[in-house]
Parts: structure tokens; sequence; C-alpha cells
């Protein structure tokens, strides 16, 4: 994986991810023209790209979902019950992604940690967050920090640091490209490092949070066999939350 640096594009923002995450980047007059996937710098911020599809994040497609009246009907906000807890509640996203959840729960009220080890996944969400901080979501994003490194690591020296743990193991199942987002077409290209999600919940309930919440398809049998206090259910995901 390549991070090409457009004449647009932020030079120091390139350096800084490559100094993080490993990936090398190298300035370029125009992107490339072959199929390899790589990312792309530019003025409009950082894109996956396979020289036909693109990618980059944008939290502003969730501005609608986070308004007061819809926030509460959020079946994730359900399942985490905010108004349980105190304000400010901590809470860390085990498998952060593309940040999404963890915007909704930022949204929620919770002071969330997100925490993603794949290099370029994490240079998409911190390219998003950055980009989402500039441009008036500065209430929510505020209430959220990106962390490069393996959840667990975390976890192991976090005894009741957090007050709910989220779990999302799952990663898009392979189909047919017309019948998938483009992002899901692109990140399916990438070697995602294998999640244990057994061994990750049970790092998550040796760090004793008051509640873990578990992201699953709506028929999948409960992680690590490990049966829920309750759980929340939509048409096709579900939410197993211990507590």
């Amino acid at each position: 994986m390549m991070l090409y640096l457009l004449p647009s594009g932020d030079h120091d923002w390139a350096k800084e991810l490559s100094d993080k995450t490993g990936i090398p980047f190298l300035p370029v007059d125009k992107e490339p023209e072959d199929d390899s996937l790589r990312l792309v710098l530019s003025d409009r911020g950082l894109f996956l790209s396979d020289g036909t599809l693109s990618y980059q994040g944008d939290f502003h497609t969730l501005l609608a979902r986070v308004e007061k009246n819809r926030l509460n009907s959020e079946l994730l906000v359900k399942a985490a019950k905010p108004k349980s807890f105190s304000t400010g509640a901590t809470l860390l996203d085990a498998t952060a992604g593309l940040g999404e959840d963890s915007f909704l729960l930022a949204a929620a009220g919770f002071c969330v940690t997100l925490c993603e080890r794949n290099p370029v996944i994490f240079s998409l969400l911190a390219d998003t967050m950055k980009r989402a901080r500039e441009e008036a979501l500065l209430p929510i994003l505020s209430r959220m920090e990106l962390y490069f490194g393996d959840s667990k690591e975390l976890l192991q020296s976090a005894d009741g640091k957090y007050d709910l743990v989220y779990l999302d193991p799952m990663f898009p199942a392979r189909a047919k490209s017309g019948l998938i987002k483009k992002k899901f077409q692109l990140l399916q290209k990438l070697e995602r490092p294998e999640e244990n999600g057994e061994e990750l919940l049970s790092v998550a309930i040796s760090a004793h949070p008051k509640k873990i919440l578990v992201k699953r398809p709506k028929n999948a049998p409960f992680l690590g066999e490990k049966a829920p206090s309750y759980t929340i259910a939509g048409d096709t995901i579900r939410y197993d939350c211990i507590v």
C-alpha cells in the first residue's frame, strides 16, 4: 500500500500518517492510472482508490441520524442505553472500523475511544475525523479520541476504566460487486488482520466494564458462546448486551 500525495495535499499530514502507520507516502503530480489499491491525499482529504472506484469517509452523511428525535430511535443507541450511565460515561469502541457507530454513540453522549489496528482504515478514519473537526461537527468530535493499535492492549490495562466496551468483529461479507456498496468493494480488497472475536470478548470481560455491547448478524451464534443479559434485534443485525 502506498499513499500518493498530490500537489494540493497536506505534506505534514501525509508525513504524520506515514510515521504513525508505516504506510510510505510519495509526492506525485497526479494519481497513478493503474488499478492498484492505494491511498490518495489531495486538498479534499484522503481517499482509498483503485483507479476506478474511490471512497472517502464523511460523517455529514450521519447528521440526519443524530437529530434528537431520531438518535434515540437508533437500534445501537437503544442497546447502549446512554441514560443508564452518568454524564460523560466512557466507552471503548474496540473495533472502530470507519467510525460510524462511534459517531452515533458520541452524539448520544458517550466519551468514545476509537481503536483501529488496520493502518489503511485507521488513516481513512483519522482523515474523516480531521475534516469533521474543521466543519462544525466539533461538539460530537470533541467526545471522540482515536487510537492506532490493538484494542486488547488497551483493555489489558483498563481495569474499570471504561463504562462500556463495544465490539463489532464483523467485516462485510463478500458478494457480487453490483450488489454491495462502493466502499465495501474497496475495503474487501484490503488484507484486514484476522480478528479473534472470542479472545477480544474474553479480554473485554477481564477489563470489568459495566456493560459490553456486541454487534452480531441477527441469526449468528453468541460470540464465544457467552449468553447476553439481553438482546436488541433489528431486521438483519442484533446487539447482545452483557451487563
